[in-house]
């Protein structure tokens, strides 16, 4: 599944009788689309009341691994899975944002990873607890951390989603906050119809 922005990958591709997935570009389809923007002229993040920001350094390990798992249930993530990110070379306990609600819930959550070399910062991942969705917890986290992120050195920040239309959620989220398609990954398959060609 090379990127769509990879001219030379998707040549090699097709010489050797790769063609687009047209079941994987549908609506529902599961190829992912990367997003972009520069960090210039951020808007203010705004919580509800008695909603706060917090790191995964103040508020430690037990509430980042419970954000994650009410984010994304059912997971598999366990206090042995954040040891093993919190040991990745990129992580920083700093740029791990959360959002605590007013009964101490972490009620959303996201990894910044910054890239010092090239002054770029992701986020991956973005979630929020189901009981607090719809409640603009995610786009002020997303907008808090851009802030964090360009004060750490980042001039360029990036976040992907599943790009197919029918999953816009996440996608019209990342749109709110100033992001734009770069690129998007294209799926390949090689058909029988393309093997009798060569």
């Amino acid at each position: 599944m090379p990127s769509a922005a990879d001219e030379f990958a998707l040549k090699r591709w097709a010489a050797h009788g790769y063609e687009s997935d047209p079941a994987s570009l549908g609506d529902t389809g599961s190829w992912l689309q990367l997003n972009e923007r520069d960090l210039t002229d951020l808007e203010q993040p705004v919580l509800p009341d008695g909603f706060r920001f917090r790191t995964a350094d103040e508020a430690g390990p037990e509430a980042a691994v419970r954000a994650h798992l009410d984010a994304w249930a059912p997971s598999a993530y366990t206090a042995e899975s954040y040891q093993g990110v919190r040991q990745t070379a990129g992580y920083r306990g700093d740029l791990h944002i959360l959002v605590e609600a007013p009964d101490g819930t972490m009620a959303s959550s996201t990894i910044m990873w910054l890239d010092e070399a090239n002054r770029t910062a992701e986020f991956e991942p973005v979630g929020t607890h189901p009981d607090y969705r719809r409640l603009g917890l995610a786009r002020a986290m997303l907008l808090h951390g851009m802030h964090r992120a360009r004060a750490a050195g980042a001039t360029h920040m990036t976040v992907a989603c599943l790009g197919a239309p029918g999953h816009p959620q996440a996608r019209g989220l990342y749109y709110s906050v100033g992001f734009r398609e770069f690129t998007r990954d294209a799926p390949l398959i090689k058909t029988r119809s393309s093997e009798r060609r060569r």
